[in-house]
């Protein structure tokens, strides 16, 4: 049984890291296409079919391109930096409910990696973690402008987490569970007893900042300060080459796919999709359809974050932490006393 266990989630985690590295190597085809459709030009179209095959193109030519480290780094934490940047990125998938369940020969398989009930923290954590690969490879660097994209990196991190995590208090506030399964189940099919079930409909302004924080976390414009290339010619990989380089630029994309998954499973139903349980058809076949479900809202925020990098300028640092400390913490704070009275309101009228 536990060599069965064990077997399964191998299967689970090796296809998870395929999906996540196949989507995050064709978002970069995607960011392109789009740059190209909203300046009104083609975009890629040269390798294969309309340039499909341009990202694995992009991929060997990182790997063949020449390494370099420079002589008055240190070696080791260069080379640590893009690598830790790299697995944090792809482990915080593992809590992430991709569906409910499949019977497969008559065993139930769970399509979670890991069920536990401090998933949202765990989340947290590894965001936290993240940062250490930009610090470690800005400061290994030994240049000047990757140190102050690195610095940068630590800032925005701490400014911006802070507003992030009261956004979810005020959420918790209301699911009353820290599981992301727990708060994916809680919000089944999309209408219930006369309300929405999705927490967008709940918290819509704690949404609207875990979604600017989110985008300050993984660097993407308009909070792209780490890497300004206008100021600091390309921030805390300046020195970086070949596939160190394409292992932070990698990063991000991943960083972008699992912040995607995180937002449609707190706030819009994760697999949840409206009439589910009205259609007639099988477990099997409402758990494949609730799986497509969640990957169409991720392609949509995948999007948005393209469409908002090729839409808004770059933010001044000062802007970026005024926007943090003075406008969404103190609106995260009312968010979570608002939410609190709402609360209060509700349980007073229904006792």
């Amino acid at each position: 049984m536990e060599l069965a266990f064990v077997i399964e989630k191998f299967i689970l985690v090796s296809l998870i890291f395929a999906i996540t590295l196949g989507i995050a190597a064709y978002s970069t085809l995607a960011e392109r296409k789009v740059a190209g459709f909203l300046q009104d030009r083609v975009g890629p179209n040269r390798a294969g079919p309309a340039g499909m095959l341009q990202p694995l193109f992009d991929g060997l030519k990182m790997f063949f391109k020449e390494e370099i480290i420079p002589n008055e780094s240190n070696k080791f934490l260069f080379i640590l930096g893009p690598s830790l940047a790299l697995l944090t990125a792809c482990i915080g998938s593992a809590v992430i409910p991709w569906g409910t369940q499949l019977d497969i020969a008559g065993k139930t398989v769970e399509l979670q990696v890991a069920d536990i009930n401090v998933g949202i923290l765990y989340i947290f954590g590894i965001v936290s973690l993240g940062v250490y690969g930009t610090m470690i490879g800005g400061w290994a660097s030994n240049n000047k402008f990757s140190l102050m994209g690195a610095i940068r990196a630590a800032s925005q991190s701490i400014s911006y987490e802070i507003a992030m995590g009261l956004s979810i208090i005020a959420l918790l506030m209301l699911t009353g569970t820290l599981s992301l399964k727990e708060i994916a189940m809680q919000q089944d099919g999309f209408w219930a007893d006369g309300w929405f079930t999705w927490n967008i409909f709940k918290q819509p302004i704690g949404f609207l900042i875990f979604i600017i924080c989110a985008f300050a976390e993984c660097n993407r414009t308009p909070f792209d300060l780490p890497e300004c290339e206008t100021e600091l010619v390309g921030g805390f990989h300046t020195e970086y080459s070949g596939m160190k380089l394409g292992s932070f630029l990698f990063s991000e994309y991943i960083n972008m796919f699992v912040s995607s998954a995180v937002m449609s499973t707190l706030y819009f139903g994760g697999y949840n999709f409206p009439f589910m349980h009205n259609l007639g058809l099988s477990d099997n076949l409402v758990t494949i359809l609730g799986i497509l479900a969640l990957f169409i809202k991720i392609i949509c925020f995948i999007f948005l974050f393209m469409w908002v990098r090729w839409t808004i300028p770059r933010f001044r640092y000062d802007q970026l932490m005024n926007l943090g400390w003075k406008i969404l913490i103190p609106l995260a704070i009312a968010n979570i006393a608002i939410t609190g009275i709402v609360i209060t309101l509700i349980e007073k009228n229904a006792g």
